[in-house]
């Protein structure tokens, strides 16, 4: 009798141990697939945008979220907005990555642009006069 409880009770662990262990496999291969999945939407995303960063001049909008082309006066969307933080309403010169189809740029870097860096020191420079008389 204590022989057949002791074999009943092995029976049932490992019938638990089966259950529990076939769930978790089921899981893993979830989060493998919605994985696959995320990374072919990163691909597919990263398709649309140029491949090679394209250096443009332009205005930052005043709340930073679009960028007007000197060249050809094209508004863009910035997809990566928090790239042009402190640079809105200013005249810069951005590198980034342009995607045509979905009119939006995604900034790899920022500089500000020459003619204002000018008007910037001139305006600097008359301060410090105006303070010297």
């Amino acid at each position: 009798m204590r022989k057949m409880i002791c074999r009943l009770m092995v029976m049932c662990f490992l019938a638990v141990s089966l259950a529990v262990f076939a769930q978790s496999g089921d899981t893993m291969k979830q989060d493998t697939l919605k994985q696959d999945d995320q990374m072919k939407h990163d691909n597919m995303k990263a398709d649309n945008m140029s491949k090679k960063a394209m250096t443009v001049s332009g205005k930052v909008s005043d709340d930073g979220k679009m960028f007007v082309s000197d060249k050809d006066n094209k508004t863009w969307t910035v997809s990566n907005p928090e790239a042009l933080k402190g640079h809105e309403g200013h005249h810069v010169t951005v590198k980034a990555h342009v995607d045509a189809a979905k009119n939006e740029i995604q900034v790899s870097s920022v500089k500000i642009a020459k003619d204002e860096m000018k008007d910037t020191m001139k305006n600097d420079s008359m301060k410090k006069d105006e303070m010297q008389h």
